[in-house]
């Protein structure tokens, strides 16, 4: 039997996705519930979890759990069982500040869930990952072209990206890769102004060499990719239309 081909296939595996209610997280799910998964998705929000499941396979499960808490996502793993694939895209709205405009106390909030949540997400789910599992972050292409007003963006984009590697090492044979989009049409932009977003998007996609902003739907394959690629970690994938060759 070719085990390797066992490994790359989605059918019946667990896939746990934390930030799974909306966006890249709910896109993934959608994605690898038509490859046969077995999806549960995780978020604060339950009416957004009871959303997304309504468009999933009945058999979806859903936990209200705040990410933001490191007793939580421990209580979550422990509770739960054994998982073939854990995805993590959690992440509250973005909000861009000068450094003159920033807030100390703000900045490090931003860091609770995106970095440390995903910290503590790997840290209690490692040992509940059965071979030939995966973990795929989420990161973003801010480090690599940083814009004024992307400093804690770039600064979170590039920890994730170095811790996405330290992982890779320690906790091999387990494959640890992180995804790094650019510009995604996702609910992470409904803080600003709904005409100001549409602009934004409307400008920086025609600047790109694609001719427009990224889809959700488009970046979920690259989540399946890093779960069915077994011979991959440690791994970046950049998936921004061109964004930073322009």
């Amino acid at each position: 039997m070719d085990t390797t081909f066992q490994h790359q296939s989605l059918r019946d595996k667990r896939v746990v996705i934390l930030g799974g209610s909306t966006g890249l997280g709910f896109a993934t799910g959608k994605a690898a519930a038509q490859e046969g998964a077995k999806i549960t998705l995780v978020s604060h929000s339950l009416q957004k979890l009871e959303i997304a499941a309504s468009q999933l396979p009945s058999e979806t499960e859903i936990y209200s759990v705040d990410l933001s808490e490191e007793s939580n996502i421990r209580n979550f793993f422990e509770g739960y069982g054994q998982i073939d694939h854990l995805v993590y895209t959690a992440g509250e709205n973005l909000t861009l500040n000068t450094i003159e405009q920033l807030s100390l106390e703000a900045a490090q909030k931003f860091f609770a869930i995106r970095y440390w949540g995903a910290l503590a997400a790997i840290k209690y789910a490692k040992k509940h990952i059965n071979s030939g599992g995966s973990i795929t972050l989420t990161g973003g292409i801010a480090s690599l072209r940083p814009q004024a007003g992307w400093g804690i963006g770039a600064s979170i984009c590039g920890a994730m990206d170095a811790f996405t590697r330290a992982m890779a090492v320690e906790l091999a044979p387990i494959r640890v890769n992180i995804v790094s989009p650019g510009l995604v049409r996702t609910n992470l932009w409904n803080s600003m102004d709904e005409a100001d977003r549409d602009g934004l998007f409307q400008t920086v996609g025609q600047a790109l060499p694609v001719g427009r902003i990224g889809e959700a739907d488009e970046v979920a394959q690259t989540y399946l990719y890093f779960m069915k690629q077994a011979f991959s970690t440690g791994q970046s994938v950049v998936v921004d239309g061109g964004n930073v060759l322009v």
